[in-house]
């Protein structure tokens, strides 16, 4: 069941309970506003289609064992960083190796490293986590 349909269910029986009490001659309960559930990510789709051409070109091309692999690996890495962190870290990691200053800009900064590093840390374990060949 999507999150969309269980947020519907949850806000019709509050509905209904809340109903229910004020048709009683009990004790007036006042239902609580449930927390609004956290998305499980923030990650844009197109980002994480991206992410999973770019895993699949890494590990062998497209084909269905990939898709399925790189498909986890995606979802696991946006368990473990939200999408601004993750892009942050994409940005320094592809531009490192650009030479002289300007490559200076996205190697030199201390944020770089160790966004790198947790990027690097959450594709390892993610590789793991979904037994990506």
């Amino acid at each position: 069941m999507g999150v969309s349909m269980r947020r519907s269910a949850l806000l019709i029986g509050l509905a209904l309970l809340a109903g229910c009490a004020s048709q009683s001659g009990g004790p007036k309960v006042q239902a609580e506003a449930a927390p609004a559930p956290q998305p499980v990510n923030d990650w844009p789709t197109q980002a994480r289609v991206e992410y999973v051409f770019q895993c699949m070109r890494e590990h062998g091309g497209q084909n269905y064992d990939n898709l399925y692999h790189c498909s986890c690996k995606a979802d696991e890495v946006a368990k473990r960083l939200d999408y601004q962190t993750y892009s942050e870290a994409q940005v320094f990691k592809n531009l490192k190796s650009m030479p002289g200053e300007r490559g200076g800009v996205f190697r030199d900064p201390p944020q770089s490293k160790v966004l790198r590093e947790r990027l690097k840390q959450a594709e390892a374990e993610a590789e793991a986590h979904c037994f990506v060949k």
